[in-house]
């Protein structure tokens, strides 16, 4: 995946279901806001953020809702690289070259061990699913969210640039 813009929550998971990711230093903010909004992510991120960044920095990734930009997340592996915007393009299409010169079968094969290893099982993001199911229908979601959309999310504005901060800035709800 190359990335040069926002991805949070579902974009988020998206990327994280990509093999690689590589994003625009300069222009990416990552998130997982949903615990901010009264959920857990329920699309494959605590599964794929734990194992590609560690329990700990998970935890903070998920728990704290923040926004991270390309440099931190580059630290803490949630991106492959952070990457100059205006050499990213570039980049990006040399490792695709790279790689499809190389034996499919090599391919195919080291793919498979390797996922066979880091990936979660398909049930382990269904239950992640579920739970985020159950939850999302709660009031104290509801109220977070309508909240959240008087203060203008998913507009272009303060609120959505800079949703990790508005969802600090939510009084707590029970």
């Amino acid at each position: 995946a190359k990335l040069r813009g926002r991805a949070r929550g579902a974009g988020s998971e998206f990327l994280l279901a990509c093999d690689m990711r590589f994003a625009s230093r300069e222009n990416t903010v990552l998130g997982q806001p949903e615990v901010g909004i009264g959920t857990p992510p329920g699309a494959g991120a605590i599964q794929h953020l734990t194992r590609l960044l560690g329990r700990d920095r998970a935890l903070e990734a998920v728990l704290t809702s923040a926004d991270f930009d390309a440099e931190l997340a580059e630290r803490y592996g949630w991106i492959n690289r952070a990457v100059p915007d205006d050499e990213l393009d570039e980049f990006v299409a040399g490792i695709a070259a790279r790689i499809g010169g190389f034996p499919r079968d090599a391919l195919i094969a080291a793919k498979a061990a390797i996922n066979a290893i880091s990936l979660p099982t398909p049930a382990d993001v269904r239950a992640d699913a579920a739970l985020f199911q159950q939850l999302v229908r709660g009031e104290a979601t509801q109220q977070r969210t309508a909240e959240l959309f008087k203060r203008g999310f998913q507009t272009r504005g303060r609120t959505e640039l800079n949703l990790g901060d508005a969802l600090g800035d939510l009084k707590a709800i029970d």
